[in-house]
């Protein structure tokens, strides 16, 4: 491979890694007069800090309560408690199953 392939399968990674981060609400979050339509897992969620105070098994097992401790600190825009309490379930389970993935050893 030349360096230009080597080049164009790294950005290639890069976008997939992207799109795995980025959340699309169905029910989007009314937030001060507007909307949020979509929501990105940000590399926190990579960092040992973002579940202080939290039992890595009890995320790893989407246990609700957890969840809803860990979505603010690793989302963009950062979703408040009450936010998520009522979003659409479906979007609940999109926002978990997309932090546990990161959360996998690939």
């Amino acid at each position: 491979m030349g360096k230009t392939e080597d080049n164009l399968m790294a950005e290639e990674e890069i976008t997939s890694e992207q799109d795995d981060s980025m959340i699309t609400l169905s029910v989007p979050v009314e937030r001060g007069g507007g909307s949020i339509a979509s929501v990105r897992i940000t590399d926190a969620v990579r960092q040992p800090g973002s579940l202080r105070g939290l039992k890595l098994y009890d995320v790893m097992q989407s246990d609700v309560d957890s969840l809803i401790k860990l979505i603010p600190r690793v989302t963009e825009p950062a979703l408040m408690e009450h936010e998520i309490l009522t979003m659409d379930n479906r979007d609940f389970v999109a926002l978990a199953t997309g932090i546990v993935s990161f959360l996998v050893p690939s």
